[in-house]
């Protein structure tokens, strides 16, 4: 894994590039600190989102809902 700064990384885009085409991981720093703000991956190396499976519990649990309970559809399924 290496690390370049903002301004490094600008002036060395195409060199990143290819290193992260052979697998590396490029750590972008900023400011005097040198704070670590973002990483360039390899597109393979990342972890897609997985989609959860429905009807995992059925007939293992069981759920009521008192009848002043509102909830909007929306925010049920982003919880």
């Amino acid at each position: 894994m290496k690390t370049m700064s903002v301004g490094e990384f600008k002036r060395r885009f195409s060199d990143a590039l290819d290193a992260v085409q052979r697998g590396d991981t490029i750590v972008i720093s900023y400011g005097r600190a040198r704070d670590k703000v973002a990483a360039m991956v390899p597109y393979a190396a990342l972890e897609r989102e997985r989609k959860r499976p429905l009807g995992l519990l059925t007939g293992k649990a069981t759920v009521r809902f008192a009848k002043e309970f509102k909830i909007e559809d929306e925010a049920m399924l982003s919880a």
